[in-house]
């Protein structure tokens, strides 16, 4: 194992730790188990407490300017106080919740540009907290998420990007602090009205929120405008709809109310 050094909590020959993850694979609202390994340093060290701290890259909006920084939307404590000897070993084994609300890493197995989703761990030494790089996991989509973004791609839509944003949606019930939204170009039957389309998914325990915005391309002599749409997926009967014919039927929907057809 790579051991990762802890220097600023507990100084220069302190503890170091390692974090395993059994199997980086998960889903929202699945779980994910691992070990934390922590090789005392050169001395003795008092640990106050270990924690498993799960973040996501997320742009940030800030007055006039936007910066992208790692946000930390859940946290567990292991482990809590304890004396480890210097040269000692000592194994935590873990299991970490994922919310709902996660945002999707992957799709079919390919990564989704622009979402970055990892564990931390911190380790808690004479009151000063230290935490090692992120140990990325796979968020995969959830069976009725797969099925709506199937449904764009057989729609024609192409996946351009992905990312998180802060922020709450107007009328959505939102847990977490800041929402994704998966990007995609628009097919030539909806090319000439809308420029972009951003998929927001919004998950629960047995079913979803998805939100379409859409872009709307600009004229010479006219500016781009957003229009919203915004339905309820029950995991339990999402096999039972034609899902590509009511996704088209909510673009044009929200399309001609908003004058882009």
């Amino acid at each position: 194992m790579v051991f990762k050094k802890l220097m600023q909590a507990a100084g220069v020959g302190g503890p170091q730790v390692e974090t395993v993850l059994h199997n980086p694979n998960t889903t929202p609202g699945g779980t994910i188990t691992g070990e934390v390994t922590i090789l005392g340093g050169k001395h003795d060290s008092d640990i106050i407490g270990v924690n498993l701290a799960l973040k996501t890259r997320v742009e940030i909006e800030s007055g006039d300017s936007e910066y992208t920084g790692d946000m930390e939307y859940a946290k567990k404590r292991i482990a809590g106080s304890f004396e480890l000897d210097d040269g000692a070993r000592y194994a935590i084994p873990f299991e970490l919740h994922i919310p709902w609300e996660a945002p999707l890493t992957h799709l079919y197995g390919r990564p989704l540009h622009g979402t970055k989703v990892g564990v931390s761990t911190e380790l808690e030494v004479a009151r000063a907290v230290d935490a090692t790089d992120l140990d990325p996991i796979s968020v995969q989509p959830l069976p009725a998420q797969q099925r709506i973004l199937e449904a764009f791609h057989n729609l024609g839509f192409q996946f351009r990007n992905a990312d998180c944003e802060k922020g709450r949606i107007w009328g959505v019930h939102q847990e977490l602090p800041f929402y994704q939204e998966i990007e995609y170009y628009p097919p030539a039957q909806y090319r000439a009205g809308i420029k972009q389309l951003e998929v927001t998914f919004v998950s629960y325990p047995q079913s979803m929120e998805v939100v379409l915005e859409l872009d709307k391309r600009g004229g010479a002599f006219t500016e781009g405008r957003d229009a919203f749409s915004r339905f309820t997926v029950d995991y339990a009967s999402v096999n039972n709809t034609d899902w590509e014919r009511q996704l088209d039927g909510f673009l044009q929907q929200a399309g001609r109310r908003k004058g882009f057809f």
